[in-house]
């Protein structure tokens, strides 16, 4: 038994008209064809589905069966994924990169990301975008290896050779612990005190920085590799550490953390960069992306613009 045919992408659009403007007639006006050449192309259609895609019979506007509901939301698609590969072959003939592939260091605000990742869907929707979230040296280590064409990451953690920078302020990180935790106790913050306790400290996965402690204090530590870990271990009492304010903010607001005044580490800034490899410059999609970032420095603060290094 033979199959159905296979319908041509004309007459999946002649469907569409005949729907979306309510008539034969209308939809050859929109088209420019003659009413006619609508007629054949949705019997022809119809012949080659073996399925009758209108009612013709109970009404002068021509009302979709149940067959017709169903091929037209195929139809949609197919014709949708059309004008996509269209757009897509457009942009890629006109420069545009194949994918752009971003890599971000954890600590970088989320408001600040989803701000220009949202704009970028918007400016280039053919453009497929690649994500990744690290920590510490490990976004170096993409962008030298090609793994992220475009890197934001601590500043301080940059290797230097093969690397153009560009600062783009950066984010507070406070010392915080629970509650209940004995160093909370203003009493209990006294010089040295943040060494008798455990420190939660984000670790390095990448090779660059590896062995490497940025501002660690602490006698007793506990490494982590993920920033969400870390931060439910300080909600549980388990140490002391350094988070970015803007994910622990309501958790302050709440006295779920509180702010540790300690004599010998107070937190500060983490400066971020945009970083690239200097023998690979973006295309537009790219950089645009990199000025939107850069962009964003006129909403933050004077400190976060003066960003300075600090610990994880």
């Amino acid at each position: 038994m033979n199959g159905p045919g296979t319908p041509t992408l004309d007459q999946l659009q002649v469907l569409l008209a005949v729907v979306d403007t309510g008539s034969f007639a209308a939809a050859a006006r929109h088209l420019g064809r003659a009413t006619s050449a609508i007629s054949y192309a949705i019997d022809t259609l119809e012949a080659q589905l073996d399925l009758v895609l209108f009612d013709r019979g109970t009404t002068r506007k021509p009302r979709l069966t149940p067959q017709g509901e169903a091929v037209l939301a195929e139809a949609r698609l197919v014709t949708h994924g059309v004008d996509r590969l269209r757009a897509r072959v457009r942009g890629l003939a006109e420069g545009l990169e194949a994918e752009i592939s971003l890599a971000v260091d954890v600590m970088f605000p989320t408001a600040r990301l989803v701000d220009a990742l949202q704009a970028f869907q918007t400016a280039f929707p053919t453009v497929p975008l690649r994500l990744h979230v690290e920590a510490l040296g490990a976004i170096t280590q993409l962008v030298l290896n090609g793994t992220a064409s475009i890197g934001i990451s601590g500043r301080f953690h940059l290797n230097g050779k093969g690397i153009e920078q560009i600062q783009i302020g950066g984010t507070r990180l406070i010392p915080v612990a629970a509650p209940f935790h004995p160093l909370a106790c203003p009493q209990a913050q006294i010089p040295g005190a943040g060494r008798d306790h455990i420190q939660l400290v984000l670790t390095d996965r990448s090779p660059l920085t590896d062995g490497i402690d940025f501002g660690v204090i602490g006698i007793k530590t506990w490494r982590l590799a993920d920033l969400g870990a870390k931060h439910a271990l300080l909600l549980a009492g388990v140490g002391w550490g350094n988070m970015p304010e803007t994910m622990i903010r309501q958790d302050l607001d709440a006295g779920r953390l509180v702010e540790l005044k300690l004599p010998d580490w107070g937190g500060g800034i983490y400066g971020m960069s945009i970083i690239r490899r200097t023998d690979s410059h973006p295309g537009p999609a790219g950089q645009w992306l990199i000025d939107r970032f850069v962009g964003q420095l006129d909403d933050l603060s004077d400190e976060e613009k003066e960003s300075y290094v600090t610990e994880p």
